[in-house]
């Protein structure tokens, strides 16, 4: 007779799970996905592959939870089912339980007052966050003992520099006299106008090194490129003689000092332009400064499309401005809590911390629909605001800590990287999953307790329930 009760429990356990726990771990899964989108409008290739790398990793555990742990958890209460298993389903509440409903109670109580200081907290960390630097020198996220790295530097102390921007200048025909001194009037006049400048190479440097430091006349320029060695010429200019490249060395400089390098770089070519010639400023260090640019510039952007995005998607879903956007107060909070954390540890943003708003919004989203979703089916059943969030949090709330844990402990890993970029970034996500499971669980039944009266529910009987 018991083990059929039990098994009718299970069963009854299963069809709940199906009916009420997979629509709501569906709409949080939707949520989290949107807020994924907004790295796909990234214009660096890696940001958006990870957000690709997300989303498909999110849908797979979704899917493996509903057609393999599920039935494997039926599976074994149904079939193997012990006595122990038995005794703690008829014991009802556990410690933890308990523990938070009554911690719940209080939070209840001082939900003004948590409200308060949240929005301030938050506020605060917003304006900080202006103040935080961009770290983008990309030889400083690699581990500075690194053999690779000290070669590098050897190599720079011998030549110079190792880094190099590029004049690309184009016409019908960039081999005639005042092309020629024009390309030489350039080479010669970047030393002096920009102290960055270490060396510069172009056609008319490497004929003049084979006709004793002077250009040659008018009608001598075809015969001096035709003795040149053929490979060297192509550096230089091309068979063509259409396109040419003046090869500039420089120092090694940050992105925000190499930006303004370039800027002016560019306006002094504009002064300096002569006729039928175009020039374009290029190199890998131009690629460098646009890739962190894009990175970093882009992050409050990236963020403010996710929230609109996920506020979007739940507006399609609940069909309730207010319900749809109860889920991403506490993201804001945490918005403002991460960069007044980067702010206070004193971490600059790098290509990977920039996109933590992403981040935050899809793990915290999936927090908070979560608690949502079960709080408006308690207050459905007819249960009061304070009764239903009680329950909520008990029900909910271990679940979420569980799972912010076991994430915790995956990317704690990336901590013990020798890579700076990949050991901060480790630290500020498990400082956002920590503030997102903080926020779910102690700002989020203050905020639904005071948005109730904006969300009408069907049934409103009270049941005295605890």
């Amino acid at each position: 007779m018991k083990n059929k009760t039990y098994r009718n429990q299970s069963e009854k356990s299963l069809k709940r799970t199906i009916t009420k726990m997979v629509p709501a771990v569906m709409t949080a899964l939707i949520a989290t996905a949107l807020g994924f989108i907004s790295l796909y409008t990234s214009p660096v290739p890696m940001i958006q592959d990870f957000g690709k790398m997300l989303t498909v990793g999110m849908v797979v555990s979704f899917f493996v939870g509903l057609f393999l742990l599920i039935p494997i958890l039926f599976t074994r209460d149904h079939f193997f089912g012990s006595k122990q298993k038995k005794a703690d389903m008829e014991k009802g509440e556990g410690k933890a339980d308990r523990l938070l409903d009554k911690f719940t109670k209080y939070l209840i109580k001082l939900r003004w007052l948590i409200i308060l200081l949240a929005i301030v907290t938050a506020s605060l960390g917003i304006w900080v966050d202006t103040e935080t630097g961009v770290e983008t020198d990309v030889e400083s996220f690699m581990p500075q003992d690194d053999q690779a790295l000290g070669d590098i530097h050897k190599l720079r102390d011998v030549i110079g520099t190792t880094d190099q921007v590029s004049i690309v200048y184009e016409g019908e025909d960039v081999v005639n006299a005042e092309i020629m001194t024009w390309v030489d009037r350039v080479s010669e006049s970047l030393n002096d106008e920009f102290s960055e400048v270490v060396d510069t190479k172009s056609i008319t440097t490497a004929v003049k090194q084979m006709n004793d430091g002077e250009l040659p006349e008018e009608g001598d320029w075809g015969s001096h490129l035709e003795d040149m060695p053929s490979e060297q010429a192509k550096l230089l200019i091309n068979e063509e003689h259409t396109q040419g490249v003046i090869n500039i060395g420089i120092k090694h400089l940050e992105s925000e000092p190499l930006q303004e390098f370039l800027n002016a770089l560019a306006a002094f070519l504009e002064e300096n332009e002569v006729a039928d010639v175009e020039t374009t400023v290029t190199g890998k260090s131009v690629l460098d400064v646009e890739m962190i640019s894009a990175l970093t510039s882009g992050r409050y952007q990236m963020t403010l499309l996710g929230m609109g995005l996920v506020f979007l998607g739940l507006l399609l879903i609940y069909r309730h401005p207010v319900k749809a956007f109860i889920p991403l107060v506490p993201i804001i909070l945490i918005v403002g809590w991460s960069g007044a954390a980067m702010y206070l540890l004193d971490i600059n943003y790098t290509p990977l911390t920039a996109t933590l708003g992403a981040l935050i919004i899809g793990i915290g989203t999936e927090f908070t629909v979560l608690i949502m979703e079960r709080y408006y089916e308690e207050r459905e059943k007819g249960n009061s605001a304070e009764i239903a969030i009680r329950i909520s949090n008990q029900k909910i709330g271990k679940a979420i800590f569980t799972s912010a844990l076991t994430t915790i402990g995956g990317f704690s890993a990336l901590l013990i990287s020798d890579f700076v970029i990949l050991s901060n970034f480790g630290l500020m996500t498990l400082i956002n999953i920590s503030l997102a499971l903080f926020s779910t669980i102690v700002v989020m039944p203050a905020i639904l307790i005071i948005f109730d009266r904006f969300v009408k529910i069907k049934a409103r009987k009270e049941v005295q329930v605890g």
